[in-house]
């Protein structure tokens, strides 16, 4: 059953660090051949875009260079429909990684250049939070963002007091980056806890969960062990009301197969597994799963329907180079009707 189309009214927000992704062509190794194709990225910056592009208004927080690169990211998102008013000048550089994609038995695998960039150097002074959240009613952060170092994690707290102050509420995306955090001597389990604490909606599994409790002691297996750990999460941080997940089994790099779930407090929306074959970019699947989510959430829809068409969006995702998801309303609505995948005249 499609989702009903964007209701009128309210402005999603999205806040994070814009940057540039290189990869190799087609399923080549790293400078294999010297060329690389460049997409503009970014975990919120993606979730802000395919909720635009599903007709919902939405602006984008974040700090670029005036170079020909931040100009090339901003075209990007004006051209998507995202309101870019809330995105600073500055800096001497863009944030940027490396994608190799993975192939049969062989994985994908990320390298980071973020350091000093832009976003990362930028002072929590430097968003007039007043402006950016007018007519706003929700924030969205991700556990990117505090993972890259002082500076950011003290600029994700400045935006979550400042929509908790404006009686805008928060999701957010536990978006776990291991190798980030190594890099700083940052505490993650009391950073995110705090964050996590500001909001009402979280994008995370049971082990997210794990992190943020200091133990993975749900018990049971599959939905049980998921649910058990919802009811934890609930229990540890009151604002809570939604946590949205997804579970992946890899076969090899081709396939894969991926449910969805939602948990409230007094219940949880499972979906079956959807096989995901020939697939060409993985990257950006959890963005688009937790876009598809708010827009469900945004549009009316119970947690059958957000999970539904977060794994939708997700598996739409699987089919597309880049980092954002690009579908319109119509494109989501063909897929969830089980429209046949012939070409469509």
């Amino acid at each position: 059953m499609p989702v009903p189309s964007p209701v009128e009214g309210g402005r999603f927000v999205a806040f994070g660090e814009v940057m540039l992704r290189l990869s190799p062509p087609g399923r080549e190794l790293l400078l294999q051949r010297p060329q690389l194709d460049v997409w503009v990225a970014g975990a919120e910056a993606n979730v802000a875009v395919q909720l635009a592009r599903l007709g919902h208004d939405v602006g984008v927080a974040t700090r670029l260079p005036d170079n020909d690169l931040g100009r090339a990211a901003l075209t990007f998102l004006r051209g998507n429909g995202v309101d870019v008013r809330g995105v600073a000048a500055g800096g001497e550089r863009m944030g940027l990684y490396f994608v190799t994609s993975g192939a049969g038995m062989r994985a994908t695998e990320v390298i980071y250049d973020r350091a000093g960039s832009a976003f990362a150097e930028a002072d929590p002074d430097d968003w007039d939070w007043d402006a950016i959240l007018s007519g706003a009613d929700r924030l969205h952060l991700s556990g990117i963002t505090p993972a890259l170092g002082p500076g950011p994690a003290r600029a994700a707290f400045t935006a979550a007091k400042a929509a908790i102050a404006r009686g805008v509420p928060l999701s957010f995306d536990g978006n776990w980056r291991g190798k980030l955090w190594a890099r700083w001597d940052g505490n993650p389990r009391a950073i995110l806890s705090e964050l996590v604490g500001h909001a009402d909606v979280l994008f995370g599994n049971h082990r997210d969960v794990a992190l943020l409790l200091g133990s993975d002691d749900f018990g049971g297996e599959g939905e049980e062990r998921r649910r058990a750990a919802a009811e934890a999460a609930f229990d540890a941080f009151p604002r809570l009301r939604l946590i949205a997940s997804t579970a992946r089994h890899v076969e090899h790099a081709d396939r894969h197969r991926l449910s969805a779930r939602v948990d409230e407090r007094d219940g949880a929306a499972q979906t079956a597994e959807m096989t995901l074959a020939g697939i060409i970019d993985r990257i950006g699947g959890g963005d688009a799963f937790a876009a598809g989510v708010l827009h469900a959430l945004r549009c009316g829809g119970d947690r059958d329907a957000m999970a539904r068409t977060g794994l939708a969006l997700a598996a739409l995702k699987h089919s597309l180079p880049g980092d954002a998801g690009l579908f319109r309303q119509a494109d989501l609505d063909a897929f969830m009707s089980g429209g046949s995948t012939d070409v469509r005249r």
